[in-house]
């Protein structure tokens, strides 16, 4: 490799592995009134939580893999439900921390964000974010899966690659405040499907047959997942 290439290599590493200024309070105060106005409605949250799906299945897939299970697939679906496909032994602790991923994954997500974020980090997040979109996509196994993917994924690659430090910031922060609040609902929507007698085989009820635990000792965790990530990135945000 040339010195040429080296050079700009090093540049490109030192971009992104850099640290960016702080947003102003204001771009992080609309940031957050955005989020809330995107996940409140429910007309908007019918839109936006595909992408908390996204982060949904994602957690699912990413710990299968971490775990040692063979991931085979993944669908997202049009009425923002999604399916995550894996092969290994259907008991044990990877089974149960593949099962126990998918509502934490979005707060926590959201969290490692805050904490990237708060250490000034912004370019870093950004190509974080776009890599794991590029590597979900080649899981996915449907159409409207794959094309939620693109766009998502092209928004992010868009806003990396010819946005200003400016938009780049904001984009960041709108995305780490819509994974932390956007986190909490969906927990607390399934628990209310399931006390109408729908959703039998959910996260928390699979978790329960691996487990013996009550499904509602798995929905504490996803709300106390969710809320305490949302505090705790919520803090890191402000404080930038």
């Amino acid at each position: 490799m040339d010195s040429t290439a080296t050079a700009s290599l090093a540049s490109l590493w030192g971009e992104v592995s850099g640290t960016q200024p702080d947003p102003d309070l204001w771009v992080v105060i609309a940031t957050l009134a955005a989020a809330v106005a995107v996940v409140t409605p429910h007309a908007l949250w019918r839109v936006s939580r595909n992408a908390i799906t996204i982060a949904h299945e994602g957690g699912h897939g990413l710990v299968a893999l971490l775990t040692g299970r063979t991931l085979t697939g993944i669908r997202l679906h049009s009425d923002t439900s999604g399916l995550t496909v894996s092969r290994g032994k259907p008991h044990g602790i990877g089974m149960i921390l593949t099962a126990a991923a998918g509502y934490t994954a979005p707060p926590l997500l959201g969290l490692g964000g805050a904490a990237l974020l708060g250490a000034g980090r912004i370019t870093l997040l950004l190509w974080l974010a776009t890599a794991l979109l590029l590597a979900m996509l080649v899981m996915i196994r449907n159409a409207y899966g794959a094309l939620t993917m693109l766009v998502t994924g092209g928004l992010f690659v868009l806003v990396s690659w010819l946005a200003g430090p400016q938009v780049q910031a904001a984009f960041a922060y709108a995305v780490v405040w819509f994974l932390l609040i956007g986190g909490v609902r969906p927990a607390f929507e399934l628990q209310a499907k399931r006390a109408r007698g729908g959703a039998g085989d959910s996260d928390a009820d699979q978790l329960s047959r691996l487990t013996h635990v009550p499904a509602g000792l798995w929905f504490f965790l996803f709300h106390a997942v969710s809320l305490c990530s949302l505090i705790g990135g919520g803090r890191w945000l402000l404080e930038t």
